[in-house]
């Protein structure tokens, strides 16, 4: 317990904005209560429905307290420590010792701290010498990541803080719903609006965020592409390009205006169902003010061209030079707690800590002499998360989990759910007793949010905090203990500390010099600076010297990025030339509707926690569908009565929720929970063949009373 009566500043343990909260531990110490934190920046006091009740989930009502071993009648029966580390370390070694150690997998998830998904990826290449590591970080954001890269040479969620966004002129916002998945930061939205900046916001639901708009623009699921080649191509031709921008700043102009040449009004509106004059208002409110802004969100990303569609929004804004100058640029909402973290530090895998490539002979050689093992011993690249998930049971025999559910999250989820019944073995590390934890030979119960110190990185890549207020209840131990006990007995007895600033420190180190650089990043100068943006290289680079701000170790940190150049070799920004592809499925008569998927504001992700939290599943207490009344007039729906959604890849069943704020042609249900109502029972594993994003947004599906 924490002895002191004083309160802990810490942050939140869901989205990406990483809300300041402020835990005051309760009497006896078993829980927090949460108050409002007014000084963090970024929410400045404000918190949704799930970060006022996050410490619901601290409760043993709800919570893991024991390891659970499955016994040979089958069962999962409480079991000790020592009998459950034994398990999982010898079903792994097993495996590995039986068909190689590329058949023993491991899988990491966006809420994992910096330390966790640093450990985690080092404890795969060094403890179990696969090359099978990925996380569910890859479904969130991988399609931006791997368009930032092609265009910037960098990718961070957001180049600028949070705060700048009111100050530009207009936002155009793409395929997010921010009022249900990050409401506090819908006042920055207000607030751009209430400086006179403009908001267009593109999604084929009138959501929440979209009524805050002063254009909405509905496309068809899977045509952002289109879209954006469409204004592009308007924008070519009113003469609104930034020539003088492009002729200094970018490469690859000329055969990008060509591909988006080839997208003219009238066939953009036959490909998306926005008709040219909204196309046009569109073009004269995003280049009438001096700056501007794309922000995207999983809409446009979790496609099958999800790279190529980000990319096309990138080509705007470099077109009429809105990147790399203030208040300006593109921007990509990470929507995992430490997605961006996540995905920097060695989880994914193609990557090394410190955004370092895995083929990068360099990088290989620092981060080995960092972990004190042979570079050659490092494996190469292992297979994207679907990918992995998909070869369970067949090439991958044993699977390492934490902190993710792929039962309910992963698309395809039914055939998901086969592939982790197939395995020979499976340990899992979850707080709760999630979907696929139920699954597992091995359950450890660890450590959550208010029970441990550790590193997450928000989407502006700021880098914060969290601050342990609270002891766990006995029995239940960190993911940082796990690795250190399951690296003993494979027999690795060092680099596997428990203490979260040693790893950090170590982290440090291993990213120093790399494109994530956190080497002059300490846990003191966050809490001595609401944070610090990364890259922020170690030693006496800032204007204030070696003793910079909150005795800072070197840099200020990079608040705003790519100002004087962009992250290439050139210091150039790419254009690519992209050109308008279908979905992967497209209605046909015997599947003749779209599903898209989301969230909703009570839940979030696969609702492992949030679904044990009696006041918001009072707000959010099961699926639905969402259809238009001309839908429902035509297949015979009622308001609350069962509708059957069909794909090729199964059947939902959900109440229907009938409204005019969905396209006609398209249906939506929110993927929060797993049996008959699983919405990625439906979804398509279709993949994006550069950032291996499966295309969660829009497939083909009937619709019928249930």
């Amino acid at each position: 317990m924490h002895t002191s009566e004083s309160a802990i500043d810490t942050h939140c343990p869901y989205c990406a904005l990483q809300c300041g909260m402020r835990l005051r531990p309760e009497p006896g110490g078993a829980t927090v209560t949460v108050e409002e934190r007014t000084d963090f920046p970024v929410n400045r006091g404000a918190l949704c429905g799930k970060g006022r009740t996050a410490p619901a989930v601290l409760s043993s009502r709800v919570r893991l307290t024991q390891p659970l071993v499955r016994t040979h009648a089958g069962q999962l029966e409480p079991a000790t420590w020592e009998e459950a580390l034994d398990a999982v370390a010898e079903g792994l070694a097993r495996t590995g010792r039986t068909h190689g150690p590329d058949a023993v997998g491991v899988f990491g998830g966006g809420g994992l701290t910096n330390e966790k998904a640093y450990a985690l990826g080092k404890f795969a290449r060094v403890a179990l010498r696969t090359s099978q590591i990925d996380y569910n970080g890859r479904f969130c954001m991988s399609s931006a990541a791997a368009a930032h890269q092609r265009a910037f040479g960098l990718d961070r969620g957001l180049p600028f803080p949070l705060a700048d966004i009111p100050r530009t002129g207009c936002v155009i916002l793409v395929g997010s719903n921010l009022a249900e998945t990050m409401p506090p930061a819908l006042r920055y939205l207000a607030e751009l609006k209430a400086g006179g900046g403009t908001l267009i916001v593109i999604d084929p639901r009138r959501t929440r965020t979209a009524e805050q708009a002063d254009l909405h623009l509905a496309p068809r699921p899977g045509t952002d592409l289109a879209l954006a080649l469409g204004l592009l191509h308007l924008i070519v031709a009113e003469g609104r390009v930034d020539e003088e921008f492009i002729a200094a700043r970018t490469t690859g102009w000329e055969e990008t205006r060509a591909a988006a040449m080839a997208h003219w009004p009238e066939l953009v509106e036959r490909i998306t169902g926005i008709p040219v004059p909204r196309l046009r208002e569109a073009v004269a409110l995003f280049c009438a003010p001096e700056s501007a802004m794309v922000l995207t969100a999983r809409g446009p990303e979790q496609q099958s061209k999800g790279t190529d569609t980000v990319g096309a929004w990138i080509n705007l804004c470099l077109a009429t030079g809105r990147a790399g100058r203030p208040l300006s640029g593109y921007g990509c909402l990470t929507g995992q707690g430490n997605g961006q973290g996540g995905r920097e530090h060695g989880q994914k895998a193609d990557q090394l800590p410190g955004y370092r490539k895995l083929t990068d002979p360099a990088a290989r050689a620092h981060v080995a002499e960092v972990w004190g093992v042979d570079p050659d011993s490092l494996p190469g690249p292992g297979r994207s998360a679907y990918e992995l998930l998909d070869a369970l049971g067949t090439d991958v025999k044993a699977l390492l989990l934490m902190g993710s559910n792929p039962v309910v999250s992963a698309p395809r989820a039914a055939h998901i759910e086969d592939r982790i019944r197939s395995l020979d073995f499976l340990a899992v590390a979850d707080v709760v007793l999630s979907e696929t934890a139920a699954l597992a030979d091995v359950v450890l119960p660890v450590t959550q949010w208010a029970e441990e110190t550790g590193t997450t990185t928000n989407l502006e890549g700021r880098v914060l905090l969290r601050r342990r207020a609270i002891t766990p209840p006995p029995g239940v131990r960190s993911d940082l203990d796990v690795l250190h006990g399951l690296a003993a007995r494979l027999g690795v007895e060092k680099g596997f500390p428990t203490e979260p600033e040693e790893v950090f420190e170590e982290l440090r180190r291993a990213s120093a010099g790399g494109p994530a650089d956190y080497s002059g990043i300490t846990y003191a100068r966050i809490e001595a600076e609401q944070g610090v943006f990364w890259p922020c290289p170690q030693g006496p680079q800032g204007p204030e010297g070696p003793e910079g701000p909150g005795g800072s170790e070197g840099s200020p940190g990079t608040e705003r990025l790519f100002l004087d150049r962009f992250a290439t070799d050139d210091g150039r920004a790419r254009f690519v030339p992209v050109s308008h592809r279908d979905a992967a499925e497209v209605p046909d008569a015997d599947y003749p509707l779209l599903l898209t998927t989301g969230r909703v504001v009570a839940q979030y992700q696969s609702g492992a926690q949030t679904r044990r939290v009696d006041e918001l599943n009072a707000a959010a207490p099961g699926p639905f569908v969402e259809l238009h009344p001309r839908l429902a007039a035509r297949i015979g729906a009622v308001e609350g009565s069962p509708l059957a959604v069909t794909s090729r890849r199964g059947r939902a069943v959900a109440p229907a929720r009938i409204t005019d704020t969905i396209r006609v042609d398209t249906v939506f249900m929110p993927f929060h929970w797993p049996g008959e109502g699983r919405a990625n029972t439906l979804t398509n594993p279709a993949l994006d063949p550069t950032s291996r994003m499966p295309e969660f947004k829009v497939c083909a599906v009937r619709v019928e009373p249930a």
